[in-house]
């Protein structure tokens, strides 16, 4: 649908204005009109150069929190859809996300449901998300579920920042020791091999290593920056096939230190995911099979998958998660527990609860043991390579 730049006065005589997309002026005009607004100028949009690959196409959990949670408010405040999405629309600071509310406006305007019009944007409004509203609009509480998505985001963002402070700081230490070991190889130690050579000292087979080391970092230095970006994103790509994903996660949930943490992180959003669309009235099959897909694990999503093949022959949820064998046992009885009383979505919460906190508390010790791991590593590369040009200088040291 086109796109068209208008101008007019709100009832309170304030001149606004704005672009939108709309089938023709004349259903702009009326659309309007309808908010009470006197059509001052509708003309064609002019067209901007788009660029596609420099154009941001994401939304960040955190802003559709923030959107979520103010169309819940704004609902329950009894403002009409349209005019609560033509709010959101001029608030948003993401443009790929304002014309995304635009475009969703423009369709219930037409005549679509909330949900139908998300749906057009799946790589913004997931299956769990769709469902929810759906469900919301189909029961007259759209409100209340807008609020439980808006809260079950808020959760994951928040999930996600602890893994990734778990992650980070690792990271960082063992990237600048290579980088500064690289330097020093590059750039230092030739200028002690140069002095040792002039002075004809005796090599010990650390000094010796580290200078043929030094030696073919300068010679191949671009080959090396080269082949680790090519080593990145080769990595990223074979990460993204299937038997990639297999094997990285496998791996992941099997490290040291960082496993129970990622299983604890999976087994959080499960729980968190399959409350939420049962407590939206999303049928057990169909909240499996979605919740499957936000474990951010495929070992873990294929075993939920296998558990939801298990509970369409009949079998109840915590009987499938106790044949898997890879759900814990806690999470197993309360599964149980709350099948038995009608109350699993809330045994599911306080699951959720309860992985969220044990994350908080894992990503602390994880930290704290780290630290000292990290600088003795640190150290003892550094050290070796500093050793390694003191030992000839001792040796000369002890002729004279």
């Amino acid at each position: 649908m086109p796109t068209f730049q208008w101008k007019g006065k709100n009832r309170y005589g304030d001149v606004v204005g704005g672009v939108r997309i709309a089938r023709s002026v004349n259903d702009l005009s009326r659309a309007l009109q309808r908010e009470q607004i006197s059509v001052m100028d509708i003309s064609a949009a002019r067209k901007k150069l788009e660029i596609p690959f420099l154009q941001k196409q994401k939304v960040k959990l955190k802003d559709l929190a923030i959107y979520s949670r103010q169309l819940s408010v704004l609902i329950d405040a009894e403002l009409p859809l349209i005019q609560s999405l033509n709010i959101l629309a001029e608030q948003t600071k993401n443009k790929y996300f304002k014309n995304v509310i635009k475009d969703i406006r423009a369709d219930v305007e037409a005549g679509s449901t909330l949900n139908q019009a998300k749906r057009k944007f799946p790589n913004v409004f997931d299956d769990l998300y769709c469902n929810l509203v759906a469900s919301g609009e189909q029961s007259g509480s759209l409100d209340i579920m807008l609020r439980r998505l808006a809260e079950y985001l808020e959760k994951i963002v928040r999930l996600r920042a602890q893994v990734r402070q778990a992650m980070i700081y690792p990271t960082a230490v063992l990237s600048f020791a290579v980088l500064v070991c690289i330097f020093m190889l590059w750039k230092v130690i030739p200028v002690f091999a140069n002095i040792f050579l002039e002075l004809g000292a005796e090599l010990p087979m650390l000094t010796s290593v580290v200078l043929a080391l030094s030696i073919f970092i300068q010679k191949y230095i671009l080959f090396i920056f080269i082949g680790i970006i090519a080593l990145i994103f080769g990595f990223r790509y074979w990460r993204k096939t299937e038997s990639g994903r297999k094997i990285v996660d496998k791996f992941l949930l099997r490290m040291p230190l960082f496993g129970k943490l990622l299983e604890k992180v999976g087994l959080s959003r499960v729980t968190r995911t399959l409350s939420t669309l049962l407590s939206g009235g999303v049928p057990m099959l169909e909240s499996l099979k979605i919740t499957s897909s936000t474990s951010g694990n495929v070992i873990i999503e294929d075993f939920i998958m296998q558990a939801r093949s298990m509970v369409a022959e009949g079998t109840s949820l915590r009987d499938a998660m106790r044949e898997k064998g890879r759900f814990p046992f806690m999470m197993i009885q309360m599964v149980g527990v709350g099948e038995a009383t009608g109350t699993l979505d809330e045994m599911l919460t306080k699951l959720a609860d309860f992985y969220d906190e044990e994350v908080e508390y894992s990503v602390a010790n994880l930290l704290s043991i780290l630290e000292p791991i990290l600088l003795i590593f640190v150290g003892l590369i550094v050290g070796s390579i500093v050793i390694s040009m003191y030992l000839p200088i001792f040796d000369l040291m002890n002729k004279f």
